[in-house]
């Protein structure tokens, strides 16, 4: 449906045969040919500064405030590097003051780099061979922020977590039917990733917790992919 809606609108769709590393290096070959502005992931100007509005949003909608956690489906991580630069100036201007969030990247089990980078003590993360995963926004074996990934989760005193298929596909169905949200399967791995730091002690019955849904479960199924009924699923202070 989407490739239909690109080619509707007159793009030059190219479809690959892999993952989306090799959609970056076709992407800067391709503008490196062409004189294109290559905008694959980190290379493109501006792309952190436009996430920080993630942050910015939470810190507004919880009345100049700071969540004690958030558990963000991380691909790219494009989107926790913003937070955690939006968090740090915001605390610099004196607008927020207290104890910044505590930062979880939560990935899928088939393709955990920054999990297993952060589990080991590395700086910067090793490619992950073979990535697999349905979830196509975690599907980043190499991402070029790592780095900056992992800076946050020590600083902020978070970590990586990684959840199966099997969990995140479970938790978007029962987060689609509790909250009424098309949760993606990144989604999904979010709220599997609330579910399993509960059990772990590492976010407690009464902190405030922030999950993020980074995509559409619609894109990733036909009306005949649908569930006809799921029981029921909560995460008590979530």
């Amino acid at each position: 449906m989407i490739c239909a809606q690109i080619r509707l609108f007159g793009g030059n769709l190219q479809l690959l045969d892999g993952h989306i590393g090799d959609c970056g290096k076709a992407a800067r070959a391709f503008a490196q040919e062409t004189g294109a502005q290559d905008l694959s992931t980190l290379r493109e100007p501006y792309r952190i500064e436009g996430k920080k509005t993630l942050g910015l949003e939470i810190t507004m909608q919880l009345d100049w405030s700071l969540p004690d956690a958030i558990c963000y489906p991380t691909g790219g991580g494009t989107g926790l590097i913003g937070m955690w630069k939006a968090f740090q100036e915001l605390r610099a201007a004196g607008w927020v003051t207290g104890p910044f969030p505590r930062m979880y990247a939560v990935q899928s089990a088939g393709c955990a780099p920054i999990v297993r980078a952060f589990d080991s003590g590395a700086a910067r993360s090793e490619p992950w061979d073979d990535p697999r995963t349905d979830a196509s926004g975690l599907r980043v074996p190499a991402p070029l922020g790592d780095r900056l990934i992992l800076s946050a989760l020590r600083e902020s005193g978070g970590q990586g977590v990684a959840v199966t298929d099997e969990m995140l596909a479970e938790e978007a169905a029962h987060g689609a039917l509790d909250e009424g949200i098309d949760f993606s399967p990144e989604g999904g791995a979010a709220l599997a990733a609330v579910r399993r730091l509960r059990e772990r002690g590492a976010i407690g019955p009464d902190d405030r917790v922030v999950a993020f849904n980074t995509g559409a479960g619609w894109l990733y199924r036909s009306a005949g992919d649908l569930p006809t009924r799921v029981g029921a699923s909560h995460i008590p202070g979530l």
